[in-house]
């Protein structure tokens, strides 16, 4: 029998029934070459990829061995030393020398003003009128009492002339019979009261003159002057204003402003240091780059219990009137420090449950940790009072690697990077 061709032989079908490609046959040494190629290339994956990993991991161990073993380094610096005035500004509030509210002292209508808001005056110029129809008449009735006063002692003298002379008439005749004594004594009562009319008509005298005295003097108020020089800073009345003695309507408001005074609120720290005299500069916002320089004049001598801070007044020259009552002002002054003090960088600063304490670098690059006392923080820097010397190497930046005994490296702070011209 004849065998059967390719075409008789059976195709081999997938399940959906479709004709599947005859298989390949692969040589053997095909297959071991793509094997060898296979772990060929894996080994080169671990050279390439781990290799390195681990040689890397080995040199970080020997590095941080190193290091392991190391000194910490530290940046160190010197405290500096404020020297013994202490340059502050301090707010302030621009007051006038004297500032006083006129008030009516007579009853009567404005006649006229003089002046007027923003006016500068003098001392004893007049400022207004006051009409003052009822006390003229009160003045003319004044004049009158007192001239009736006066007569009224004339009469009373001529009847202690009358009755005395009768008295001593009577003083004779009695003895002779011819007037009895009762009419003698009679003529003495009389004489007596005569002199004693003579007193109360000298005493109403008085009363008169010193009543038409008031009268004029209250006249003197319907011109009402400066009591002293300044400006005028607010006027209350108008022509035809009908005012009043002992009212509370107000006339003219008049400040002094040259000098002006400035009060400002000096802390404790630097409060036992003012002292009257000492220098002040003034500036205001208003004013820029211009100085008004004055000096205290005054302190409280006691601190405010709340604020803890002493009034003190500043009296600055003010001719040009340039500085204004009310004003928001800075004061500088240079204020003697009581004690001495040393600045240090905030960041050296350790704080926990040992107190405030700062690392010194001695020279044998060691450790000891300082108890200071922090008379005021400035924020980027501590004003130390009392724990530093001055001359001590003082680590700038705290750590909690550090303590009593540390040994150190030092190192020098980098230099600052100069940026390249443009």
């Amino acid at each position: 029998m004849s065998e059967p061709s390719s075409r008789d032989k059976p195709v081999a079908e997938d399940d959906l029934g479709f004709e599947l490609p005859p298989p390949t046959k692969v040589s053997s040494k095909r297959g071991v070459f793509i094997v060898g190629a296979a772990i060929a290339a894996l080994v080169v994956l671990f050279l390439v990829g781990f290799l390195p990993k681990l040689l890397g991991r080995h040199e970080l161990e020997k590095e941080f061995s190193a290091e392991a073993g190391a000194l910490p380094r530290v940046e160190v610096i010197q405290p500096k030393v404020l020297s013994s005035d202490r340059a502050m500004v301090l707010p302030g509030t621009a007051q006038p020398l004297e500032d006083t509210v006129l008030y009516p002292r007579v009853a009567g209508y404005v006649k006229k003003w003089n002046v007027d808001l923003g006016d500068d005056v003098k001392e004893g110029d007049v400022l207004m009128e006051i009409d003052t129809p009822e006390l003229d008449a009160q003045l003319e009735q004044g004049r009158a009492q007192l001239a009736e006063a006066e007569a009224s002692v004339i009469r009373a003298k001529s009847a202690v002339s009358v009755s005395t002379t009768m008295a001593e008439r009577y003083k004779t005749l009695a003895p002779a019979g011819i007037a009895s004594q009762q009419d003698f004594e009679q003529r003495q009562g009389q004489a007596d009261v005569d002199a004693a009319s003579v007193g109360v008509a000298t005493a109403n005298v008085a009363a008169a003159q010193a009543n038409l005295r008031r009268l004029q003097q209250t006249k003197g108020f319907t011109k009402v002057v400066a009591p002293f020089s300044g400006r005028v800073v607010q006027r209350f009345v108008e022509r035809g204003m009908l005012v009043n003695a002992g009212t509370t309507n107000p006339l003219y408001r008049i400040q002094n402003t040259d000098p002006i005074r400035v009060f400002i609120n000096v802390p404790q720290d630097v409060a036992p240091s003012v002292k009257t005299g000492a220098q002040a500069v003034v500036t205001v916002r208003e004013f820029a780059g211009k100085e008004f320089r004055g000096q205290v004049s005054r302190s409280a001598g006691s601190l405010d219990e709340v604020s803890r801070t002493m009034t003190t007044e500043v009296r600055v020259p003010n001719p040009e009137h340039e500085l204004l009552s009310g004003m928001y002002v800075q004061v500088a002054l240079n204020l003697p420090v009581p004690h001495r003090l040393l600045e240090v960088p905030a960041t050296a600063l350790y704080t926990d449950s040992k107190g405030t304490r700062v690392a010194v670098v001695d020279a044998q690059n060691t450790v000891s940790m300082r108890k200071v006392v922090i008379e005021r923080d400035m924020g980027s820097a501590l004003q130390i009072s009392t724990g530093l010397n001055g001359d001590e190497r003082v680590v700038k930046l705290a750590s909690s690697a550090l303590d009593d005994g540390t040994k150190v490296e030092i190192i020098q702070p980098a230099a600052p990077k100069v940026e390249p011209a443009k």
